[in-house]
């Protein structure tokens, strides 16, 4: 087998966390890790006459007239309950269900960060199957979805079984399935490296609890031949005929064999499936196993073997295990969160077989792909590659969110379970981008605008690796053709270093010392600076040495229609370079906007990258440019000119600037609301807005116009790294060709981002 050490990624460093911290966590502010918000107003009388009596009658009478206007008017269809009576915690056993609820909240916390999903955590304090399941059948009208967590076996079958029967609602035990669809997904794309064929793959489970009998299910109906798995437990191979340790589920997996040992089993065996315990799996049994064998070590928290274990006997294998800190993890947090997204979306009955195959098909089929650049951070700038120690997609993957609830969704729908059929799909996987990616909902309108009118943008930095990352990603989302501007060989090898394929024929690369336009760029760079101190033959080595210039000098001259810039070169001077080749709009201010994105609100924030002390007149400009600027984005703008005072209070020359912008705008026939001036929690809270019944605002503002750049930055740069909301920008408005700016350290996400929004021309 070749060795492919090289190209197998850095795990992320495991991390040493102490009993202490652990409990500070836990304990420091408000104990525990769960609270409830209101998620409308509660701040008059009316509001809560609206949320209580006598308002909350009109919405209980109409469903009690109509039980599926349930969903619409209550959180019963974004709402999970994750059950247990806490008799199997994680690996720490039966400790009942007071113990339990650490792991539950947990648990409700990974629904809301992953699938943006409200869950609440219910621990039953009973053993006993048929009280657990009478204390769970009669809430059903309360949740979307039951997550049952933590029950032993075999007592999960009953329940699990019994409460599917008994609810309309999904019921899901994660222990069982949500295990068996990471790790189905893990060993088709194992199978897919090794050459197997799937329905003569020999495979040994040991392990025939709740995970173990779900896994076995699972790999049966995607093709497994079931009389070449062997399911093993504590007292060795589970044969037709053995009466010893047995139970229905069990026997429902014994085969005819005369094998009768886990190291018997597993001789000439494909595949290992391990969810038993640690150093269940010996080196021994590793060696007589095939060639390039596929083990899975899946005990919680030591695994069978160690993959260093493994490989010390098999160079040739692909191990995968339950842990974070080697590679191909088997990590639930990849399925559940997804699946009942899907289900509730389309207010599914059930969770059935067929939508537990199509998310493991999708999340197979996402490992193969190659990776954004969340992925490659945590693993210390070593990208992974599908391969050996990549089978597996990571947690913090965003595509997560838009791939596997629209498999779940659809296949729902397909085996008519649904009760809510999406229409559009597309516009589904774009909601669902949205609900964890904030930013997605409001660029999505944008890439579809460009896709319907493709652009020829020119990415200045193509050398570097995210760069041409980020062009591969604009070409391959069809926004129109990706110009590299760099040395061909270098871009070339920098893509085959970093696995990338350039071979799209909307991928081109331009080097600006071989082009057949140099004269021409040089000729038009050397009349506009021929009396700013350029000779000739000074603007013929900038076209021909500085991608910069050469890249504006193409958009300027309509070679291309946008342009992106800004990895290798700061931000001033990169916007000094260009405006060397492109002046400002006839007509409109060179100004920054950012658009930031917090609490489910966007709002416009202006100028954040140009004019650090604007005079009044200024001002008044930079709000009508603003104004545009939402208009662009979809918004109607409800423009507020921001001071330390509002409308007169506290007095102070400073605020003098914005009051006579305001007066200049009113002499002006404008077509948008504006007001000012006003500080910024009147201008973005409602109540306080309402107590200057004279503002002209008839909603909080969505465009806010700061007094002076430096608090325009500062505020914008501070809500970004407090984690308080999401900044797209500085996005650079009034130039006369569309150009945007990246910052040194753009993720290729971000530069694919202000790629669609030069191509859109979001600068006007």
């Amino acid at each position: 087998m070749a060795d492919d050490t090289a190209n197998r990624p850095i795990p992320p460093k495991r991390q040493a966390i102490t009993d202490q911290e652990a409990l500070l966590f836990h304990s420091r502010g408000r104990p525990g890790k769960l609270e409830i918000m209101a998620t409308k107003p509660m701040a008059t009388a009316r509001d809560l006459s609206l949320a209580y009596s006598p308002g909350v009658a009109i919405p209980v009478l109409a469903i009690a007239a109509d039980p599926a206007t349930a969903f619409d008017y209550t959180t019963r269809g974004n709402m999970v309950a994750v059950i247990t009576n806490g008799t199997a915690i994680l690996g720490l056993g039966n400790l009942g269900a007071l113990a339990s609820k650490p792991v539950m909240e947990g648990k409700a916390v990974l629904f809301k960060r992953f699938a943006d999903i409200d869950s609440i955590d219910l621990e039953v304090d009973t053993e006993d199957p048929e009280q657990f399941i009478n204390a769970v059948r009669y809430l059903g009208p309360s949740f979307g979805g039951i997550n049952l967590e933590d029950i032993k076996a075999p007592e999960c079958f009953i329940i699990e079984e019994k409460l599917r029967e008994l609810m309309d609602i999904p019921v899901f035990h994660d222990d069982q399935h949500g295990t068996a669809i990471i790790a189905a997904a893990g060993i088709l794309n194992a199978l897919k490296l090794t050459g197997r064929d799937i329905k003569t793959t020999k495979l040994v489970c040991n392990g025939a609890g709740a995970a173990g009998i779900a896994c076995l299910d699972l790999i049966k109906s995607i093709g497994f031949a079931p009389e070449n798995i062997i399911l093993c437990d504590t007292k060795g191979v589970i044969y037709r005929g053995r009466t010893e340790g047995m139970n229905q589920w069990k026997s429902a997996h014994a085969v005819v064999t005369d094998k009768r040992t886990l190291a018997e089993a597993l001789d000439g065996a494909d595949i290992f499936f391990g969810l038993s315990v640690k150093g269940a799996l010996t080196p021994e049994m590793v060696k007589s196993m095939a060639k390039d064998p596929i083990i899975f070590a899946m005990a919680n928290p030591d695994p069978e073997i160690t993959p260093e274990e493994a490989q010390a006997v098999r160079d040739d294998c692909i191990v995968a295990t339950g842990r974070s800190d080697y590679p191909n993890q088997v990590n639930n947090v990849l399925g559940f969160p997804y699946i009942f997204r899907g289900a509730l979306d389309v207010r599914a009955t059930t969770i059935n077989m067929e939508m537990k195959i199509a998310a493991t098909m999708a999340l197979a089929k996402l490992a193969q792909e190659d990776v954004p650049d969340e992925v490659a951070a945590a693993y210390q700038g070593a990208r992974p590659r599908f391969g050996r120690d990549y089978i597996i997609p990571v947690p913090f993957d965003p595509r997560l969110i838009s791939v596997i609830p629209s498999a779940v969704a659809k296949a729902a729908m397909e085996t008519g379970v649904a009760r809510r059929p999406i229409i559009d799909m597309e516009a589904y996987g774009h909601q669902l981008s949205a609900r964890r990616d904030p930013v997605a909902g409001i660029l999505q309108r944008i890439v579809q605008r460009v896709r319907r009118f493709p652009k020829r943008v020119v990415f200045a930095e193509g050398e570097e690796e995210q760069v041409i990352r980020a062009a591969v990603s604009f070409a391959n989302q069809e926004m129109g053709t990706a110009i590299l501007v760099g040395r061909e060989d270098r871009v070339q090898q920098a893509a085959a270093l970093a696995g990338i394929d350039l071979s799209d024929k909307s991928i081109e690369i331009n080097n600006a010392r071989l082009s057949k336009r140099n004269n021409a760029y040089a000729e038009f760079l050397y009349e506009r600076l021929q009396r700013k101190g350029f000779l000739f033959r000074d603007c013929m080595r900038l076209v021909n040495q500085d991608r910069n210039y050469f890249a504006s000098t193409m958009v300027a001259l309509g070679d291309a229609d946008a342009m992106v810039t800004g990895m290798t070169r700061n931000f001033s001077t990169a916007l000094d370079e260009v405006r060397r080749v492109i002046d400002p709009k006839p007509g409109h201010r060179l100004m920054g906007a950012s658009l930031v994105l917090a609490r489910g609100r966007a709002v416009l924030v202006a100028d954040t990258a140009i004019t650090e002390m604007p005079t009044a007149e200024e001002i008044a400009q930079i709000a009508i440019e603003s104004a545009g600027v939402a208009r662009r984005l979809g918004y109607e703008p409800r423009v507020a000119l921001l001071a330390f005072a509002t409308f007169g209070h506290p007095p102070g020359e400073r605020s003098a600037r914005v009051q006579e912008a305001v007066k200049i705008l009113d002499s002006m026939r404008l077509d948008f609301e504006y007001d000012g001036e006003m500080a910024a929690d009147v201008a973005l809270n409602r109540e306080l807005m309402r107590a200057y019944p004279f503002c002209r605002l008839t909603d909080t503002a969505n465009v806010l116009v700061m007094p002076a750049f430096h608090s325009a930055s500062i505020s914008t740069k501070m809500l970004q790294e407090l984690g308080g909301g999401t900044v797209i920008g500085p996005l650079i408005v009034g130039l006369d060709k569309p150009v945007q700016f990246i910052s040194m350290s753009a993720k290729d996400s971000e530069i694919v981002n202000m790629a669609a929004l030069a191509a859109f021309n979001i600068g006007g």
